[in-house]
């Protein structure tokens, strides 16, 4: 994908995630290729558990932050029932990565709404192209939970117009202050989120495959 073209990118999930924070490094990465970066974010009680919902656009130039529904390339969804909700906005050949531990937001606690019983089936059958995968437990067995995040990063990397080499960098970059353990930890999240992925399509995590 050249820089003529724009990417369109939406984060989504649940307050506590790390969703804007993917968002951010995401852009970093983005810019660090010399695009033009736009996002926003949408919190609704993100420090409680609320839906949280991030628009990353990049490309030579970006006017604007706001995607359109059907124009998303690649939706990666931090929660299945959130995924499912903006799945709309994927654009026909999208490709949604979708982390598939249930985690129930306090409205659905509330009986304000059902939780969907199969969100990612229901995309699927819907006509949705679906990776998902429990990146709440790979991140377990990395030995913090907190690594969910970089998991999907992982998740993601191979999905840019641009090398996983660029947005591990800025990972790197973003946890190397707390030191080398941490940053080896992220490391390898990142690699099982690639893992992750490349399983379900049957593949070898790629370089650089176009989103």
């Amino acid at each position: 994908m050249s820089k003529d073209q724009i990417t369109n990118i939406l984060v989504c999930g649940i307050g506590g995630q790390g969703v804007m924070t993917a968002t951010e490094i995401l852009a970093e990465a983005a810019i660090a290729e010399g695009h033009d970066v736009k996002k926003t974010e949408v919190a609704g009680m993100a420090q409680r558990g609320g839906v949280v919902t991030s628009h990353l656009r990049f490309g030579r130039k970006v006017l604007s932050p706001q995607i359109e529904p059907g124009t998303v390339q690649v939706l990666l969804g931090f929660e299945g029932a959130e995924a499912l909700r903006w799945s709309h906005y994927l654009r026909p050949d999208g490709l949604a990565l979708v982390n598939n531990a249930k985690l129930v937001p306090p409205v659905v606690e509330l009986g304000l709404f059902d939780y969907p019983e199969d969100p990612t089936g229901q995309m699927r059958a819907a006509g949705r192209r679906v990776v998902s995968f429990d990146a709440m437990s790979i991140a377990r067995d990395l030995g913090e939970v907190r690594l969910g995040n970089t998991v999907m990063l992982g998740a993601i990397a191979d999905y840019l117009p641009f090398s996983s080499e660029v947005l591990l960098a800025c990972i790197v970059k973003r946890f190397a202050r707390k030191g080398e353990q941490v940053v080896d930890a992220n490391r390898r999240a990142f690699a099982a989120g690639r893992e992750a992925v490349a399983k379900q399509l049957g593949a070898e995590p790629a370089e650089n495959t176009p989103a």
